[in-house]
C-alpha cells in the first residue's frame, strides 16, 4: 500500500492557515507510508499534467494531528512520486492541536 490510510475528509479542526503562512513553513521529507490522505478521489488530468503545480505550492501540505500525518493538499504530487518508485516526498508540515485558541505551529 502506498499510504498508511485513505480517508474521506479531515478529522482535525479547521486551522485557517493562509497560503502565505503555508509558504513560510520549511519543507521536510515525509515517507508516503506515513501519510493518511484526506481525499478518496483524484482527477486523473491533474495527476498527468506536467504543469500541475504551476499555480500552486510546489510542496504538498501535511497536517500533523494527534501524532498522525494527514495529506491535506498535494495528493497528485504524492501519487506521482509513488509512480516514480519514490517512497518519500518533501512537504510542509503544520502541527494542529485541539485548542481552538492556540494558533497552529509549523513542525
Amino acid at each position: 500500500m502506498i499510504f498508511k490510510a485513505v480517508r474521506d475528509g479531515a478529522p482535525y479542526p479547521d486551522h485557517h492557515t493562509t497560503l502565505k503562512a503555508w509558504a513560510e513553513i520549511p519543507p521536510r521529507p515525509i515517507r508516503l507510508a506515513d501519510l493518511i490522505t484526506t481525499k478518496r478521489e483524484l482527477a486523473l488530468d491533474k495527476l498527468l499534467a506536467e504543469d500541475s503545480t504551476f499555480y500552486g505550492d510546489l510542496f504538498p501540505h501535511v497536517v500533523e494531528y494527534h501524532g498522525a500525518l494527514y495529506l491535506e493538499d498535494g495528493l497528485h504530487r504524492a501519487l506521482r512520486a509513488a509512480l516514480q518508485q519514490r517512497n518519500q516526498i518533501h512537504a510542509r508540515v503544520l502541527l494542529v492541536e485541539d485548542h481552538p485558541t492556540a494558533p497552529p505551529t509549523a513542525f
